[in-house]
């Protein structure tokens, strides 16, 4: 038991989801009894066991959905042949709360606004990592509340950091040429989110640079700038409420999108057997 906890740590600290599944309910004979548990990780690997089968292949195709989802989700499973070639006979009821990691926001740029956003994104919930090319910048210090952060040049800056999908990037960096290297590293990352902070001029050099670079315009239009949204910000402080209003928003947008595309859903029937439907 204590290792399955230790693994649900250790996947938080790397920035994974995984969901923990429980049997909260045993009615007659069943592999497993009440307080059975299983760890089903982003993957759709596992620790620990409720019994092999195709119970937990139930559970885990649940418990992948419940990730997407981020809300908990309870299942009745009959152990029947008639429900799937199980003949232990009984029902368990089971208990899946998804375990989601914090968002990711990177700062590129360890400046006055690279440091208002990370109090903000921290404050926010956020996972927090900052980037900056002088150690003297990037560092405890000047970013208490960052879990990670990397010295590094702009250009190398993603070569051992993990980037999800669903990370936001920020680039505010204290020079174009140094903002140019930030987003090329960007865009070379799966991150759904990049931001520059900028005017539209600058969008206009920037996309000229990249595109003479043989970047595509797929890859440019990924690029937001200027960054945040427009409330008349002046301060680092403003910019960065800005900023993290726009990736609050994103971030909303692309949890809708993700339940909206679900390829299925589950529901109990009135006698507790469980049935797959096509979402529309």
């Amino acid at each position: 038991m204590d290792t399955i906890y230790e693994e649900l740590v250790r996947l938080r600290k790397l920035g994974r989801s995984c969901a923990l599944a429980t049997i909260v309910q045993s009615i007659g004979s069943s592999p497993q009894k009440e307080g059975a548990k299983m760890l089903i990780r982003d993957d759709g690997s596992t620790m620990g066991t409720l019994g092999g089968g195709c119970l937990e292949a139930e559970v885990i195709q649940t418990a992948r959905m419940a990730i997407i989802d981020g809300a908990p989700q309870t299942i009745s499973i009959d152990l029947t042949e008639e429900a799937g070639g199980l003949v232990c006979g009984g029902r368990v009821l089971v208990y899946i709360e998804p375990n989601l990691q914090a968002p990711h926001v990177i700062i590129l740029g360890a400046g006055h606004v690279g440091k208002a956003l990370s109090k903000l994104a921290h404050f926010t919930g956020f996972r927090v990592t900052v980037a900056d090319d002088r150690a003297e910048y990037a560092n405890k210090g000047h970013f208490p509340e960052a879990q990670d952060l990397v010295v590094s040049p702009f250009e190398q800056v993603f070569d051992g950091l993990q980037v999800e999908e669903q990370a936001f990037i920020v680039v505010a960096t204290r020079g174009h040429n140094h903002d140019i290297d930030a987003v090329k590293a960007a865009l070379k990352t799966q991150a759904g989110y990049i931001g520059l902070l900028g005017s539209r001029r600058k969008k206009a050099l920037l996309a000229g640079k990249l595109e003479r670079e043989g970047f595509s315009s797929a890859d440019i239009s990924r690029v937001i700038i200027p960054v945040g949204l427009d409330i008349g910000s002046v301060s680092p402080e403003e910019i960065a409420v800005s900023i993290m209003a726009q990736i609050i928003q994103r971030r909303s947008d692309y949890g809708t999108s993700r339940r909206g595309h679900s390829a299925c859903s589950r529901v109990v029937n009135e006698d507790g057997a469980i049935k797959t439907a096509s979402s529309s």
